[in-house]
């Protein structure tokens, strides 16, 4: 029976012993993390009941729940999925509080920036704040991974500081995955993925409502072939409809681009992933946000229940077909409309678009600022790499030779 005890119960006689432990050394704090492991809801019989885990559940809530003298422990757990957590572990006299832990706000993040940077040997122009702002939604982990990468690119470019540029390409790298320095895109490809992404950007700066134009590149990464990026300045915690439709109306800029300057016969499946964004963003305006005259402000996207809790089985009916019909109807209209927008923009901006596009097909990779300066007629300034010219600058680091011949890393001002 030893045998089996190792491989059997184990779970519920470790609470059992784990608490005995906490008894005999009180006052103490048990701290259980991810407790979604063993508190996760008690299922409707379909993943078959009275398991290993709920054996160990059901410890953990007789262990808790104070009918032995269990003054002096004091019991904290950490989840990232308090919504999957079993009702009966959430009630007073369990876990009587709970405590939402956000991503950190501005002020938060530059504090946990200072933390991560204190290891590391800083160049002068290094701005916390300007770091800070330019990562809204970042994580702890997120901000750390930054100031990891960036030191990382520091080393792979021989520096013996971390300057603002490397802050700025590992942001870069974090949100929008590695260069593809060495996917060779034809001319035409090229010439493509420039004006779809210039088409972003100019609906971008000529939308009623949207977040500043950060940078535009036509350098592929990670599954991209090219990126607009905005920024906002601040930190947003809800969008009015204006940004929402701007937003529609920007992501669908880079589709009527194509569709304006290269023919319909011509676009290419680029446009993917701004569809999908798109159609995501309409549906949870029409569903969830209730910002539909026809459909209302009832709530229609909640029903993506577990469904080994049985929750969809129950859930999944309460929509009519008419309904449906409905929401796909008005979710298609917004997007409509986007493209609409988008096209009313581009027609009236086709000179600054052009600009735009051009500046990126021999640039490479634009910042708002010369996107703004192009428009006004100032091309960028691009100084040859100063100091001994510091390898390439990808995020991938050459094997052998600091460079290797007939291939030039850098963007390449004609």
């Amino acid at each position: 029976s030893d045998f089996v005890e190792m491989f059997v119960g184990v779970g519920a006689s470790r609470v059992r012993d784990m608490f005995e432990q906490a008894k005999r050394s009180a006052p103490c704090i048990i701290f259980i993390d991810e407790i979604d492991a063993v508190g996760r809801s008690r299922g409707a019989g379909l993943g078959g009941g009275n398991d290993e885990r709920e054996q160990t559940l059901n410890q953990l809530l007789v262990e808790m729940d104070g009918f032995e003298a269990n003054e002096g422990i004091i019991i904290m757990a950490a989840t990232n999925r308090p919504d999957v957590l079993d009702p009966a572990l959430l009630r007073p006299g369990r876990f009587d509080r709970q405590v939402t832990v956000g991503n950190p706000d501005i002020i938060g993040r530059e504090k946990i920036l200072r933390v991560h940077m204190r290891n590391v040997p800083l160049a002068k122009d290094v701005e916390t704040k300007t770091i800070a702002r330019g990562t809204p939604g970042f994580s702890g982990a997120d901000l750390a991974n930054l100031v990891n990468e960036a030191a990382l690119l520091a080393a792979r470019r021989g520096k013996r500081v971390v300057a603002m540029a490397e802050f700025e390409d590992a942001k870069d790298k974090v949100l929008m995955g590695p260069e593809r320095r060495s996917m060779v895109m034809s001319e035409k490809e090229k010439e493509l993925t420039a004006w779809h992404e210039a088409g972003h950007a100019i609906v971008a700066m000529k939308v009623p409502s949207a977040d500043p134009v950060h940078k535009a590149t036509i350098i592929p990464r990670g599954r991209a072939l090219g990126m607009v990026m905005q920024l906002p300045e601040d930190d947003k915690l809800s969008m009015s409809k204006v940004e929402m439709t701007s937003r529609l109306a920007i992501i669908m800029g880079g589709r009527v681009a194509e569709e304006l300057k290269f023919g319909l016969d011509n676009v290419t499946a680029g446009a993917a992933s701004d569809i999908q964004q798109a159609t995501r963003l309409a549906r949870a305006m029409v569903t969830r946000w209730g910002y539909s005259d026809i459909i209302g402000p009832v709530d229609y996207g909640s029903d993506q229940g577990d469904v080994f809790l049985g929750q969809q089985l129950m859930q999944s009916s309460h929509i009519s077909e008419e309904t449906s019909r409905k929401i796909e109807e008005e979710v298609r209209k917004l997007i409509e409309q986007g493209k609409v927008d988008a096209r009313r923009i581009m027609t009236e901006s086709r000179a600054d678009w052009e600009a735009v596009a051009l500046g990126l097909l021999e640039y490479e990779t634009l910042s708002g600022e010369e996107i703004a300066n192009l428009i006004k007629g100032t091309p960028p300034s691009r100084p040859d790499s100063s100091e001994d010219d510091a390898g390439p600058s990808s995020s991938v680091p050459v094997i052998g030779k600091r460079k290797r011949p007939g291939i030039d890393p850098s963007p390449n001002p004609a």
